[in-house]
């Protein structure tokens, strides 16, 4: 056995990181952005001190806790785009992003969420967008899309869509896809579609 005596202070600094970012994966998850980091060194069992010389700010601790989950996000849009029927590429990253969402509302309200001092995150995900609005732009190209979607009604999809209560994890991914096979008829384009009313900016909401 290993003594516990002989562990370095960097091997017990690298615990205590990965074990606040577990917490803080967790905890988002959950209930949000709105928990106190205070809350989240309480439940990773270590000092205040200890997990701000880690993450100095919550900007920091959501940029890294949700680093892998915005990694993932990118690579389905790219998988959306990479399909050569852009209007089932697009449904594709609607349904996953909604998929997404239901099984981790942290990861959610960290993508909307303004940070202006995680610049990583928010660069991360103005590249992600970025490649939404191509596909976007591909998918009414083709006429698949209906042409007066933008791309702030995405955002608005993912608001909607994080409202969705549920009494389990599995029900909430199951109302989700419903909720997205919905969305997706409504973006559809037709010969005999209705207008939508004006689009409205939704900008991020501030993080506590």
């Amino acid at each position: 056995m290993t003594d516990p005596l002989s562990r370095s202070p960097r091997s017990d600094a690298r615990d205590n990181r990965e074990r606040i970012l577990a917490v803080a994966r967790t905890t988002f998850t959950e209930q949000g952005l709105d928990v106190a980091m205070r809350e989240i060194a309480r439940r990773a069992e270590v000092g205040p001190a200890t997990l701000y010389r880690h993450f100095p700010t919550k900007e920091a601790l959501v940029t890294e806790a949700f680093r892998e989950q915005l990694t993932a996000c990118t690579a389905v849009v790219d998988e959306g785009l990479a399909d050569p029927d852009p209007w089932r590429g697009f449904c594709l990253v609607i349904e996953a992003v909604c998929e997404m969402q239901a099984r981790d509302r942290g990861f959610t309200a960290a993508f909307v969420s303004a940070f202006p001092r995680a610049i990583d995150f928010a660069a991360d995900r103005e590249r992600a967008l970025g490649k939404v609005a191509e596909l976007v732009r591909r998918a009414k190209a083709v006429g698949g899309l209906r042409p007066d979607f933008v791309l702030d009604d995405l955002i608005m999809v993912l608001m909607a869509n994080g409202g969705i209560r549920t009494s389990s994890s599995a029900a909430a991914v199951t109302a989700s896809r419903r909720f997205a096979a919905l969305l997706i008829q409504g973006m559809r384009a037709g010969p005999a579609i209705p207008p939508l009313p004006p689009p409205v900016r939704v900008p991020p909401t501030v993080a506590s």
